[in-house]
């Protein structure tokens, strides 16, 4: 069997595609799977990292007006539907699988006007454009959150399976991971961190946070504040002579994250869908502060899916504070009960074998070709 996977632009869109692929050659050791992505993009880089066939098509996203990078952004998108007939005619898929992106429309747009069966699959409560076009013209929609299908012009072809996520969250160790992290397990643990890039209204509240509280041996904290805001987070801890207690520690990037949300017992961040995925595949209670420029305010959707299940509770970055963030921590953080029942709340929302289902699908439309 031949799978054709697209997807691109952001972890967003390519994570949950690697997984699928994965899942797809766990279940078919003999499957042959194609990328096709843009040559700019993270998927680029991420694709053949994981030992796909990854081939490229001209593509560009559209602008909310119309102007002169409108025109340009139609020219490209004429190459992108040529290129990716090209692509799919030599290669010949059996089934094609779109996880969103720009760089999706054409590829699954021109599979269905060759008549493969096609999925597409929805991070996301409040679907992006191309994915919400699209579903006019695919055989199924995979979508992670019930909100998600009142978006869709044809609700009868959408199931939620979930969004796929790495194993690796759901095979951890947690005494071994106390030790790797260096925390103490009779201590309430928070993990802080805004999305893969960071967030910087959020760091700004934790520098308030950690110069106000940073004597405070109540709870200890790990703050990953992205690569980009790095340096100036440590230069104003300097410049204002913090001295950082053992009990915080302050990184650019964190590759153990599966091993944290194992033993967090709360978890400040973003809403993006990947992590919202994540947290409730393990279960940890959160605050989730939606990054308010992403596409279609989807992060506030997704934020607002889980605290109206009871899993998170909600901070608009319009209302961020210090003092705001502060409080609710407090009565969070050492209100056992309350974390236990948002714990269970968010586990309930969770799907670990997300992967699997959309494999399903898929193997339900491949048979009907």
């Amino acid at each position: 069997m031949k799978y054709l996977i697209t997807g691109g632009g952001t972890g967003g869109h390519i994570y949950p595609a690697l997984a699928i692929a994965n899942e797809i050659m766990r279940s078919h050791p003999d499957a042959d799977i194609l990328y096709i992505g843009t040559k700019n993009g993270l998927e680029a880089e991420l694709v053949p990292k994981a030992g796909y066939k990854f081939k490229t098509i001209r593509v560009k996203g559209m602008p909310r007006r119309l102007n002169k990078a409108s025109l340009i952004a139609l020219k490209e998108l004429l190459h992108g539907l040529y290129e990716s007939k090209k692509i799919i005619k030599e290669y010949g898929p059996d089934v094609v699988i779109g996880t969103g992106g720009y760089v999706s429309g054409p590829v699954v747009y021109m599979a269905k006007r060759l008549k493969i069966p096609a999925l597409i699959h929805e991070q996301n409560v409040y679907p992006g454009i191309t994915n919400k076009l699209l579903g006019r013209f695919v055989d199924r929609i995979a979508v992670t959150f019930d909100d998600a299908k009142q978006y869709f012009k044809y609700p009868e072809k959408v199931v939620n399976t979930g969004n796929p996520i790495r194993r690796d969250f759901l095979t951890v160790d947690k005494m071994k991971a106390y030790k790797t992290l260096n925390i103490n397990p009779d201590k309430p643990f928070i993990l802080s961190f805004g999305g893969s890039g960071g967030q910087k209204k959020l760091n700004e509240c934790l520098f308030e946070l950690i110069k106000n509280y940073n004597d405070n041996y109540n709870y200890q904290l790990i703050h990953v504040t992205g690569k980009r805001f790095y340096d100036d987070f440590m230069k104003r801890i300097k410049d204002e002579g913090i001295i950082l207690s053992n009990n915080i520690k302050i990184l650019p990037y964190f590759y153990e994250m599966p091993e944290a949300f194992n033993i967090a017992n709360l978890v400040i961040t973003s809403a993006g869908a990947i992590t919202l995925a994540e947290i409730s595949a393990v279960g940890v209670p959160s605050i989730l502060i939606p990054k308010a420029y992403t596409a279609e305010n989807h992060q506030e959707y997704n934020a607002r899916a889980f605290q109206e299940k009871g899993a998170s509770i909600m901070i608009l970055e319009s209302e961020l504070s210090y003092i705001k963030l502060k409080k609710t921590i407090d009565e969070l953080i050492h209100n056992k009960e309350k974390l236990r029942n948002m714990s269970l709340n968010s586990k309930k929302i969770g799907k670990i074998d997300a992967a699997r289902l959309i494999v399903a699908e898929i193997d339900k439309l491949s048979k009907k070709k």
